[in-house]
């Protein structure tokens, strides 16, 4: 089983999320992040006053996967959240060694 956290423009969730879906890939969480990567933010004039936005708003999408999924999801992500421009995002995936549902007590990926 595999956790794969992607990183992404906010206004791209619903594409991600319908592309996931049309994957075969349900169930994620979305959480509302802020962060920067080589983008390092943006100045803003508020008021007269010039001030630096050093994180932007972004959005994280977490997923445990089956191994044989891992590929269509990273597929799916990288062409719904892609604009070709700096700030798109990342795509992490790391090993998850057990995985438990609260309610019936299943494991591993029949809990997925």
């Amino acid at each position: 089983m595999k956790k794969v956290e992607a990183i992404i423009k906010p206004f791209k969730l619903d594409d991600v999320r319908e592309a996931l879906s049309a994957a075969g890939i349900t169930g994620m969480t979305a959480i509302e992040v802020k962060g920067f990567g080589r983008q390092k933010g943006h100045t803003e004039l508020y008021r007269g006053a010039e001030y630096v936005v050093d994180f932007l708003p972004k959005v994280k999408i977490e997923l445990i996967l089956a191994d044989d999924q891992v590929e269509s999801c990273i597929n799916a992500i990288t062409t719904a959240a892609r604009t070709g421009k700096i700030g798109d995002g990342k795509i992490f995936v790391a090993d998850v060694q057990r995985v438990v549902r609260i309610r019936t007590g299943e494991e591993d990926e029949s809990a997925i």
